[in-house]
């Protein structure tokens, strides 16, 4: 007898969906922080790296100039690498200091929380940033450590053994927020 076990895909947000919350999320974004060219964007791998890329597009077309992004890997911080497993490192790359920046940290789905610790952590050792912020395009619950999101496109409720994907077009040739159930 094969056991065999399938998988289904739930569209959570369209295209058309994820572009306008990614419309809000700027907006709300830009009603925070005081100054927008003081705004830093810094993804957390991977998909996080990607949708701060397209973030500072949509804020730069608000704003009328370009919003610096880049990348933090908090993988050498993390508390649960043995739970996990670990993946290859990705470089942080900083287009400019962190001192006095308003940095928004994205990420496309927050769960345990313990990612996030991790990048906070991480952003110490490049300097102090006048205000940290967090932007999630999902929260699907189950926080293991008590963080929560500035700004969050979608609350979406999961079991522990669903996952939720972030589809962009640059990258997956398609677009949109997808729940991912494994089936029996």
């Amino acid at each position: 007898m094969t056991n065999t076990r399938r998988d289904e895909r739930v569209e959570i947000l369209s295209a058309q969906e994820l572009a306008r919350t990614l419309n809000r999320l700027a907006s709300q974004v830009l009603e925070t922080v005081p100054n927008s060219q003081a705004l830093l964007l810094l993804g957390i791998p991977t998909r996080g790296v990607y949708l701060s890329k397209v973030l500072a597009k949509e804020l730069e077309a608000l704003t009328g100039h370009p919003i610096d992004y880049g990348s933090l890997d908090p993988t050498f911080h993390r508390d649960d690498l043995e739970r996990i497993g670990t993946r290859m490192v990705k470089a942080t790359e900083l287009p400019s200091t962190v001192e006095g920046r308003q940095v928004v940290l994205v990420d496309d789905v927050i769960f345990t929380g313990r990612t996030v610790r991790a990048a906070l952590e991480a952003l110490q050792a490049w300097g102090r940033a006048d205000r940290v912020m967090l932007l999630a395009m999902v929260d699907r619950g189950h926080r293991e450590v008590p963080i929560q999101p500035d700004f969050c496109g979608r609350q979406v409720p999961t079991r522990r053994t669903e996952s939720i994907e972030l589809r962009l077009r640059d990258i997956d040739e398609e677009e949109g927020v997808f729940l991912r159930r494994i089936l029996d």
